[in-house]
C-alpha cells in the first residue's frame, strides 16, 4: 500500500499492518533507511534518533492496543469490561441481576367464626381475609422477607388450595365455633425502603438515582398528587398490566364466577410511566421519558388541523411518519415528573446470606388487609385480623450475588435468542400457563391452527387465526371447563405478546373420562389382594393427571411395563382394557362425552379424539378395577 506525495519523493511505502512495539520500531527503522540514508545513520541504541523513533513506537503500540480494546468490547462474546456488559445487556432489554432474593413458601393461619347451625355448620368466609402481597414477616435476626402476591382465604383454586379445620368447639353442644384456616404464598428476601426525590420544571430523559445498592424490584412509585408511576421495560411501551376485583359493581357480567375469579385483568395505558437501569456499581437509576406538555395523553384526538388534509390552507404532511399510537410525538417516550415529589418505594439487598432454615420466618412487622366488613361485627373482624401468623415451611433458597462476568455474558446471549412475543405454538403454551392464579385457573393447554371451509367446502389451514384449547381443575383436582372470566383474564394477558396478525380463538378442550381393566398373572407366595390394590395404585399413578396433556395417546405396552416392573408380585400383564362406558355420563358427574375407544385403537395405542381431548380417570378407585388371571379384582 502507497502514500502518495507531491514533489521530489513519490510513492513512499507505508505498512499499516504494524500491531505492537517491536513492529513499529522495526518498520520505522526500514523506513528511515530507504527514504533518509543521507539525513540519519545512527541507530544505535543510545542514539537521539533511536529516541524519538522508539517515542513514536510507543504511542503506535499503545494506540493499537486501545483500538483492539474497543472493538472486542463492542463483540458480546469477548468483552469484559462490566460498565460495556450492563449497556449491552439493557439495550437488548435484559436487566443484569445485581443481588437475587431468597425466596420460599409461607403459610399464613386466621381465625374464622362458624356459622349456621347443626349439620350445617361452616366457616363464615365473610370473615376470611384477603392479605395484600408485600406483607413483611422477618426472622428473629431480622432478615426481611415481602410477599410477592396476594393471600386471598376467601378463595381456593386447584393451584391455590386453603385447608380448613376446626380450631375451637362449644363445650356444652360440641359444636364447632371457630374455624382455622391455612394458606400459602410466594415469599422473597429484602429490605424495604422509601426515598423521596423532589422535580422541579420538567426536564427531558430526567433520572435519579437510588441511594441503596442491590435493589431487587421497585414495589411503588407515587407522586405527591396521588399519581401512580409504572415501571415498564422501555420507554415506548406505554400500556400496563392492570387489576379490579371482580363483583358486581365492577363487571355484572363476570361477577358470577368470582369465587373461582376474583380479580379481571385489563390493560391500561400509561404516560406516567419510567424505566430501571442497572449499574455496574450496584446502584439503580430511574430514568423518564421525554414528555413535557400538561395535558393527559388520551385528551390528543386526531384530526386534519394537526394530521393534515387536501383543504387549501391544511398543513401538508403527506411524507412524514407517524406513530400511529401518538402521532403527535407528545410524551412517545412517557411523561417527565415536574413540580412534584416522588415517592419510591423498593426492596434491595438479598444475596447468599438470606437464606435460611425452615420455620425461621415468623415475625410480622407489616401486613395490609383487604375485608369487606359491611354487615360484619366489629369485634369479630378485629379478632379475625389480630389471630393471623405465618410461617415458612420449607427453607428458602435462591439468595446470590451479581453475576458474574462469564455469567452475564451467557445470559445476555440466552435472552437475545429469546423474545417478549408469542411466535412459535409452544410461546403461546408457556405464556399460557404463566397466567397468575388470582386470574384464572388453567391446568391444560393445546394450541393449533385454525381451519376455514374454502368456496368447494374443502377444509383449509386459516394462517391468520389459532384456535387455543384450555381446561382447569377444581378443587378435588378433576378436569373441568374454563369459565367466562378466565378466558377474557387470558385474552387480554395475551393481547400484550401476541403479534398483531394472529388471532386467538380460545376454546374448551374435551375431557374423555376412561376406566381401566387390568387381567394379571400374580407369582406363587404373593398375597393376591395385596398384589391387586398395588396394581391398582400403580395404575392410578400412571394417570395422574399432572402427567397427562391434551391430545396425549394412551400407549398400552408403557402401561404394561409400568405395572411389571414397578409391582412386586406380578409375573405378567394378560389384558388391559380402556372403558369409556354409558356409566360416565354427565348426570353421574362425569364430562358425558362418548368416544368409541376400539376403533380408536391402533397397534396398542389409544388415540385421542380428532377434535382436541384428553383422556382422564376421574375416581381411581372406582374406574380402575384388576382381575388376577380371569378372577374377580
Amino acid at each position: 500500500m502507497g502514500y502518495e506525495l507531491t514533489g521530489k519523493n513519490k510513492n513512499k511505502e507505508v505498512r499499516y499492518l504494524n500491531k505492537d512495539f517491536s513492529q513499529f520500531r522495526n518498520n520505522l527503522i526500514e523506513f528511515s533507511k530507504q527514504y533518509f540514508p543521507n539525513t540519519y545513520q545512527d541507530f544505535n541504541e543510545s542514539s537521539p534518533g533511536m529516541m524519538f523513533i522508539e517515542m513514536a513506537s510507543y504511542v503506535g503500540d499503545v494506540m493499537s492496543y486501545y483500538v483492539d480494546s474497543q472493538f472486542k468490547e463492542s463483540l458480546l462474546g469477548y468483552s469484559e469490561e462490566l460498565r460495556t456488559l450492563y449497556a449491552m445487556a439493557q439495550s437488548f432489554g435484559y436487566k443484569p441481576r445485581l443481588s437475587a432474593p431468597s425466596s420460599t413458601k409461607l403459610e399464613f393461619f386466621q381465625l374464622v367464626p362458624a356459622t349456621g347451625e347443626g349439620n350445617n355448620v361452616a366457616p363464615d368466609y365473610n370473615y376470611a381475609l384477603n392479605i395484600k402481597a408485600g406483607t413483611r414477616v422477618e426472622t428473629s435476626d431480622g432478615v426481611v422477607f415481602r410477599t410477592i402476591e396476594d393471600c386471598d382465604m376467601r378463595y381456593e383454586s386447584a393451584r391455590s388450595e386453603r385447608e380448613v379445620e376446626i380450631f375451637e368447639k362449644d363445650s356444652a353442644t360440641d359444636t364447632p365455633t371457630y374455624y382455622y384456616i391455612r394458606k400459602e404464598v410466594r415469599a422473597q428476601s429484602g429490605n424495604i425502603v422509601d426515598e423521596d426525590f423532589t422535580f422541579g420544571g420538567a426536564k427531558k430523559y430526567d433520572k435519579v438515582l437510588l441511594s441503596n445498592s442491590n435493589v431487587i424490584d421497585i414495589i411503588s412509585c407515587t407522586d405527591s398528587d396521588g399519581n401512580t408511576w409504572y415501571e415498564v421495560d422501555s420507554l415506548a411501551q406505554d400500556t400496563v398490566f392492570d387489576e379490579y376485583e371482580n363483583n358486581s359493581d365492577n363487571d355484572p357480567e363476570l361477577s358470577q364466577y368470582s369465587s373461582e375469579v376474583p380479580y379481571i385483568l385489563r390493560l391500561k395505558r400509561v404516560s406516567k410511566r419510567f424505566t430501571t437501569f442497572k449499574r455496574p456499581d450496584g446502584k439503580t437509576e430511574l430514568r423518564f421519558g421525554a414528555g413535557i406538555s400538561d395535558n393527559a395523553d388520551e385528551e390528543i384526538i386526531p384530526n386534519p388541523d394537526n394530521v393534515g388534509s387536501n383543504l387549501p390552507g391544511s398543513p401538508s404532511k403527506l411524507y412524514e411518519t407517524f406513530d400511529p399510537s401518538n402521532f403527535l410525538k407528545t410524551k412517545a417516550y412517557g411523561q417527565a415528573p415536574s413540580n412534584t415529589t416522588l415517592t419510591i418505594n423498593y426492596q434491595y439487598g438479598g444475596g447468599a446470606q438470606d437464606n435460611v432454615a425452615a420455620g425461621r420466618i415468623n415475625k410480622i412487622t407489616g401486613i395490609t388487609f383487604e375485608i369487606d366488613e359491611t354487615n360484619l361485627t366489629p369485634s369479630v373482624v378485629n379478632f379475625a385480623k389480630t389471630s393471623v401468623r405465618a410461617s415458612n415451611i420449607e427453607a428458602s433458597s435462591g439468595g446470590m450475588g451479581a453475576e458474574s462476568v462469564e455469567e452475564l455474558r451467557e445470559n445476555i446471549k440466552a435472552y437475545f435468542q429469546a423474545q417478549n412475543r408469542a411466535v412459535t405454538k409452544d410461546d403461546y403454551i408457556v405464556r399460557t400457563y404463566a397466567l397468575p392464579d388470582k386470574y384464572g385457573n388453567i391446568a391444560k393447554a393445546y394450541i393449533t391452527q385454525d381451519t376455514i371451509v374454502d368456496e368447494e367446502q374443502q377444509t383449509q389451514p386459516n394462517p391468520l387465526a389459532l384456535n387455543l384449547y384450555i381446561l382447569g381443575l377444581n378443587t378435588n383436582r378433576h378436569l373441568v371447563n374454563v369459565n367466562d372470566a378466565v378466558k377474557e383474564n387470558l385474552r387480554t394477558y395475551l393481547t400484550r405478546f401476541r403479534p398483531v396478525t394472529d388471532a386467538v380463538n380460545i376454546k374448551n378442550a374435551y375431557v374423555i373420562n376412561i376406566g381401566v381393566k387390568c387381567n394379571i398373572n400374580t407369582k406363587n407366595g404373593y398375597d393376591q389382594e395385596v398384589v391387586i390394590t398395588n396394581v391398582n395404585q400403580r395404575i392410578a399413578e400412571f394417570f395422574d393427571i399432572d402427567r397427562w396433556q391434551i391430545n396425549q395417546p394412551i400407549v398400552l405396552s408403557e402401561l404394561q411395563s409400568a405395572i411389571v416392573s414397578d409391582v412386586e408380585g406380578v409375573s405378567s400383564v394378560v389384558d388391559i382394557t380402556i372403558t369409556n362406558e354409558d356409566t360416565y355420563s354427565s348426570t353421574a358427574g362425569y364430562s358425558g362425552n362418548r368416544y368409541n375407544i376400539a376403533s380408536a385403537t391402533r397397534n396398542g395405542v389409544v388415540y385421542p379424539a380428532k377434535d382436541p381431548s384428553i383422556f382422564e380417570v376421574k375416581l381411581p378407585n372406582t374406574n380402575i378395577t384388576t382381575a388376577v388371571d380371569g378372577g374377580e379384582g
